[in-house]
């Protein structure tokens, strides 16, 4: 067991200097992520301005009053996309609701689309001037890197390199800017995320602004994981869990309660979400399953019931 959680150049994958360059960051992601299920990823290629300038649009919607965000909650909706209100969304199996509030950005898509139904059209806040544009923007890039980064797990178990692009290209994947207010009273049981596992393929955070992610090892004890400025954390969700028979594990994580004056203030990060497309059939993949590792789901299921079933355990349907 490594002594922290690893950050890798994906340049050596996208731009490698030789064949054999190539084929080694493949190898120290797969371990990466058979050890932790987290990894830190730099030399992304998303500019740092676009990464600044969401963040920006997103600080700019979340300072609204409560009643004019409230405007943008879409009830029954699962919190698909628009905005989810503090006090909402409650880690699986916890007791107390997580101290945030967020906005979601998913795929446009047309009308036409055979996937509208499970992929509803965007909301926007005319409010915000360039949250619309900043904040596709963002998606848009994370969604790049994100299948970059599922290529090379193919290559790792033994997939050919584009395994995952015709099943991901209509991903229902979401863009998550949050919002952790201050905490005034040091005392609340909440966390500011309680413990938990995602529900996708892979999750791409970028631009965390402050400390407090942290990740529970093989052996169960929590480690913090504050990336630098350039790096993007990638962690592996349940579905890609469930898809490699547990070969790539789903880890617990959490975002804790700052200590002293630090509590009193804001937080703010923004996850995207990888998801299959709706109708993929989440099913394990046979060079997965071996004498030592059987079969731990005989039931396929697609990702969009699979999505359902998480969405009623986390309170948000």
């Amino acid at each position: 067991m490594t002594a922290h959680i690893p950050t890798l150049d994906i340049h050596r994958f996208t731009h490698p200097a030789s064949a054999r360059d190539r084929e080694a960051f493949v190898d120290e992601l797969g371990v990466a992520y058979r050890t932790w299920g987290f990894a830190g990823i730099r030399h992304h290629g998303i500019p740092q301005a676009l990464i600044d300038d969401s963040y920006e649009v997103f600080q700019r919607f979340f300072a609204l009053p409560d009643g004019t965000k409230r405007c943008y909650h879409v009830p029954g909706s699962g919190g698909a996309r628009g905005y989810t209100p503090f006090g909402v969304e409650t880690a699986k199996g916890a007791t107390h609701f997580d101290l945030k509030e967020f906005w979601h950005i998913g795929r446009e898509i047309p009308d036409d689309s055979p996937y509208r139904e499970a992929m509803p059209a965007n909301v926007w806040p005319v409010e915000v001037d360039g949250f619309r544009e900043k904040g596709y923007a963002l998606y848009q890039a994370l969604d790049a890197l994100g299948a970059q980064v599922l290529a090379a797990l193919a290559l790792h178990i033994g997939l050919p390199e584009d395994w995952f692009a015709d099943k991901t290209d209509s991903g229902n994947s979401i863009l998550r800017p949050i919002h952790y207010p201050p905490i005034v009273d040091g005392d609340v049981p909440n966390e500011r995320a309680g413990a938990h596992e995602d529900i996708n393929l892979i999750t791409l955070l970028v631009g965390a602004s402050a400390a407090g992610l942290e990740v529970r090892s093989q052996q169960g004890g929590w480690v913090p994981f504050t990336s630098d400025a350039d790096t993007i954390v990638v962690n592996i969700g349940d579905m890609l869990q469930r898809l490699t028979n547990h070969v790539y594990p789903s880890t617990t994580h959490r975002v804790v309660n700052p200590p002293g004056s630090d509590a009193r203030k804001p937080r703010y990060s923004t996850p995207f979400f990888l998801h299959p497309n709706p109708d993929f059939l989440i099913d394990v993949l046979p060079s997965t399953v071996t004498d030592d590792n059987p079969s731990r789901y005989p039931q396929p299921i697609t990702a969009q019931g699979y999505l359902e079933e998480r969405l009623r355990e986390i309170k948000l349907k």
